[in-house]
């Protein structure tokens, strides 16, 4: 019912239970292959297993991996699953999904910045007023409040860009007993993942960081998103969205629906920051809850900062700016303030990657 607004693009995709299903599938095989055993890995590799069943079954143990070791050794024999412990095939599984996911948000925030960057650099010195406590203030351009949109997009996505996915294998107490170092390292190259120092099962600080960084980035799309809501305004009327959405029962409304999605997508990733950054206090060697408690608010607030780039992309890539209505909402010329607002812009955009 919610999807086409709260689930656009292809992260949803990438943090299905089908790409959960085979990241977990890579991991088990992985760890095979990391035990120099090539047959069994390729039975993992291609077992045939029903997420929603497995799910069903997580009920019994508390977590989905148990009835996917318990499939696995009926389908490819008793040495599947050895000396891993759930929590390292999951926590990996989390590492592939993210990861996969990540690439996804990148493009599009990239996308955004980039039609943020030539809005900027067609409407350099174009004037508008500026506002502050929503009351007008002094002169700026529309070119300078678009670098700044530029920016924080810019820097989310680097910033997201800089996160290095690393495996999970530990046992069942962290102590690679049974397994060693070098199965460890072999683990973490099959799947392309950072080799952590230690197994990192009761200290999430990777998921916190990467929680952060999602933060980060639904706080600057929100941003620009919410700087177009209200330069939309019918009583503003200095921008519109190319496809602005209708209304059910007042015909005469233009509403900017992708300015609007795109922030109710990024307001939901505070609460759920918040739920993962609680759930770092773990106890001993394996959590009792805070664990779990990760599953689904990391995959939402994936989806939801996917959903959010994914929007505001197709909102600015299409924004229409009207300069003649913004000079009309000016009270007063001021050629210096121009000149000054424009010299930023130009600032801004030579300091992009690769201007």
């Amino acid at each position: 019912m919610f999807d086409g607004v709260l689930a656009r693009g292809r992260v949803p995709e990438a943090v299905s239970d089908a790409a959960w299903l085979r990241a977990m599938l890579a991991a088990e095989a992985a760890l095979a292959r990391a035990r120099g055993q090539e047959e069994l890995a390729g039975a993992i590799a291609g077992a045939q297993l029903d997420p929603r069943e497995l799910g069903e079954r997580a009920a019994e143990s508390g977590n989905p991996v148990v009835p996917l070791a318990e499939a696995l050794r009926g389908v490819a024999g008793p040495e599947a699953h050895r000396g891993a412990t759930s929590q390292d095939i999951l926590d990996t599984a989390l590492m592939l999904v993210a990861r996969d996911a990540l690439a996804v948000v990148r493009e599009d925030l990239g996308g955004a910045a980039d039609a943020a960057a030539r809005l900027a650099e067609e409407h350099r010195a174009t004037p508008m007023i500026g506002r502050t406590l929503m009351q007008q203030a002094v002169p700026t351009t529309f070119g300078l409040k678009a670098a700044g949109w530029m920016r924080a997009l810019d820097t989310a996505g680097a910033r997201l860009g800089e996160y290095r996915p690393a495996a999970q294998l530990g046992g069942p107490a962290g102590t690679l007993d049974g397994i060693g170092p070098d199965v460890a390292a072999r683990y973490a190259a099959e799947l392309g993942l950072e080799e952590p120092v230690l197994p990192w099962h009761t200290e999430r600080s990777r998921i916190a960081e990467l929680a952060a960084g999602l933060g980060t980035a639904c706080g600057a799309i929100a941003k620009a998103a919410g700087d177009v809501v209200l330069l939309a305004q019918t009583e503003v009327g200095e921008v519109r969205e190319t496809a602005p959405g209708g209304s059910s029962s007042m015909p005469h409304k233009r509403n900017p629906v992708a300015a609007v999605s795109a922030r109710a997508c990024a307001r939901q990733a505070p609460g759920l920051v918040a739920t993962l950054f609680a759930c770092m206090e773990q106890e001993h060697e394996r959590a009792a809850g805070a664990w779990h408690a990760e599953w689904a608010p990391l995959r939402a607030l994936l989806v939801a900062t996917g959903s959010a780039a994914d929007w505001l992309r197709t909102c600015l890539g299409g924004l229409q700016v009207d300069t003649e209505r913004m000079r009309a909402d000016l009270p007063e010329f001021d050629e210096g303030a121009v000149v000054s607002a424009a010299a930023l812009v130009d600032r801004a955009l030579s300091a992009r990657p690769g201007a």
